[in-house]
């Protein structure tokens, strides 16, 4: 959005608005104080339901201040149903309630409230919060929980997480772009339980694989088998779909465990960059040491065994074949998710 000239105010309120005389443009004052010249202001304020008719009905009312229904949209009231953006649903993935305005869930549960009324058994299985915007070029799809939701769960639910970038199709055929993406799954056992996808083309079409996935109650092992359609301008051979499933399928048999950059601290590991030197000159960690993969097996005496390693890439690939030989010769190693791609996408954004 910068890139496209947005100035982003973060966290940072409107106060009020005014016209500017000289141009008839918009000034904006913020409640810090700032003060903000511009064509067009976008509020990002959430929803809030409106429950008016509802609390005069003397319909019971949740908690976040949605109407309260249960699993055949029935309100408190045995003779009124209620569907769409003003009703508290339950998270298909947690059970716990939440609001999730969402148009493709509000017009089943209005089929499901229709079917009941008229005598059919029909239940409501949830939400998972499958959602799709487009933001300039970009493309932000997400399915399932997110980290920030899961750390904030009443009953704590354990996570790990993956990020890949692979290519939309095969990186070959010309005009391939990016996808950044991210999943999260049950260490336990491999179930999926969100993902969150950015990219130019090609994002939507796996979150959506995704959340079948989830509403089947999948894991990463299913990722790996899953069928895509393929051809070189759709997609690979791996898509990115069966890609996800396989890193984080790698993580939980062991092949190559992962840690992530938040967790990074150069005075406890060996940080090991095995990019060639000049994408190591160009940008890397600070404290990390460049041993480049293809001499890699040649220099293992540089790396230290009283310490732990963790290696990293562009991307996971390459610090993948390097953490499988470090553990192969003996070496306590993670592969650092996503690599220096993660790591840049996750510098803060400013306010």
């Amino acid at each position: 959005m910068e890139a496209h000239g947005v100035n982003l105010k973060l966290g940072d309120g409107a106060a009020r608005f005014e016209v500017n005389p000289a141009d008839k443009s918009i000034i904006l004052h913020t409640a810090s104080g700032a003060k903000v010249v511009c064509d067009m202001v976008l509020l990002a304020m959430g929803v809030r339901p409106d429950t008016t008719l509802a609390r005069q009905a003397g319909l019971e009312i949740g908690q976040l201040g949605g109407i309260r229904v249960d699993e055949r949209m029935r309100t408190s009231a045995p003779n009124i149903w209620a569907v769409g953006d003003a009703v508290e649903v339950r998270n298909f993935i947690t059970g716990e309630w939440g609001l999730i305005p969402l148009a493709g869930p509000a017009s089943r549960q209005g089929r499901i409230a229709a079917d009941v009324i008229f005598g059919r058994n029909s239940r409501f299985r949830g939400v998972q919060g499958t959602l799709v915007c487009k933001v300039f070029a970009a493309t932000v799809a997400a399915t399932g929980i997110t980290e920030r939701a899961l750390q904030h769960l009443k009953k704590p639910i354990a996570y790990e997480k993956v990020y890949l970038h692979p290519s939309n199709h095969a990186a070959y055929y010309p005009g391939a772009k990016p996808i950044n993406l991210k999943l999260l799954f049950s260490p336990a056992d491999g179930k999926i339980l969100g993902a969150q996808a950015v990219g130019e083309e090609g994002v939507e079409k796996r979150i959506d694989v995704i959340s079948m996935a989830i509403q089947k109650g999948s894991t990463v092992f299913d990722l790996e088998e899953a069928e895509m359609c393929y051809a070189p301008q759709f997609g690979s051979a791996k898509d990115p779909v069966n890609m996800a499933g396989m890193v984080a399928a790698n993580v939980l048999r062991g092949d190559s465990p992962v840690t992530h950059w938040n967790n990074i601290d150069p005075s406890r590991y060996f940080v090991l960059d095995v990019r060639v030197p000049f994408e190591f000159k160009a940008d890397h960690f600070e404290g990390a040491v460049n041993i480049p993969l293809p001499v890699l097996r040649n220099r293992l005496r540089e790396i230290p065994r009283d310490k732990a390693v963790t290696v990293y890439c562009a991307a996971g690939q390459r610090s993948y074949y390097a953490a499988r030989i470090l553990i192969q010769n003996g070496y306590e190693v993670k592969n650092i998710s996503g690599g220096m791609t993660t790591f840049n996408s996750q510098k803060p954004v400013k306010g």
